[in-house]
């Protein structure tokens, strides 16, 4: 074996040892699949992040104002002052919003510890399309359930506040205004997660127009 060949046979271990260090540059699938994976780059990656984070915050309000509604007060009908309680457990669709609020919860939590730790070693949030497909649907899926659910508690919220019309069923928010002021909130807080949900979905449709892989 002459000293040539040994040089040639020697180059590859080299270059491959080069790489493993960081002492040379990488080029061809690898890094093309690296850069498709992250068609916006880190920007993206925060702007999902921060969705995850205020989708929580806003779930987590929505939930606690409403499992905090409960009042026990008076009202007056035809002249008579009668007792009056009620909580949220009371209505089925208050307990369908709950229930809701806390789904989106916990899976806006879950995809923000995963997005964070991502982002924190400096991997892209949104790995794969197939990843990106399965957040995309879960969000659609939440989205669409919070609707129904903030709708359902909306028209309960409303006949409390009206009452009803022809009877002598008083406005019950009147003397339950604690009670009504809990489930307001809660409800305006359940759209809000709605938003920050359809956003993240949006986001994640530009995502896979822009994404090759």
């Amino acid at each position: 074996m002459t000293v040539n060949d040994s040089k040639t046979l020697s180059s590859p271990d080299k270059k491959l040892s080069e790489a493993e260090n960081g002492g040379g540059t990488m080029s061809g699938p690898l890094v093309e699949t690296m850069t498709t994976n992250t068609p916006f780059g880190r920007k993206s990656d925060c702007i999902q992040v921060t969705l995850r984070l205020l989708c929580t915050v806003s779930s987590v309000i929505a939930l606690s104002f409403m499992v905090t509604a409960h009042q026990t007060s008076t009202f007056s009908i035809y002249g008579f002052k009668l007792p009056v309680s009620s909580k949220w457990s009371f209505s089925n669709s208050f307990e369908y919003l709950v229930g809701m609020t806390a789904a989106v919860a916990a899976h806006s939590l879950l995809q923000l510890l995963i997005g964070a730790s991502r982002l924190l070693k400096k991997f892209p949030v949104i790995p794969s399309r197939t990843h990106a497909w399965l957040i995309f649907a879960g969000d659609q899926v939440f989205a669409y359930a919070l609707i129904s659910a903030g709708s359902a508690a909306s028209g309960t919220t409303n006949l409390n506040r009206t009452g009803v019309r022809h009877t002598a069923l008083p406005n019950f928010c009147k003397s339950l205004h604690s009670f009504c002021y809990h489930v307001g909130f809660s409800i305006a807080f359940t759209f809000i997660s709605c938003v920050l949900l359809a956003a993240s979905a949006v986001q994640q449709v530009i995502w896979l127009s822009k994404s090759k892989y």
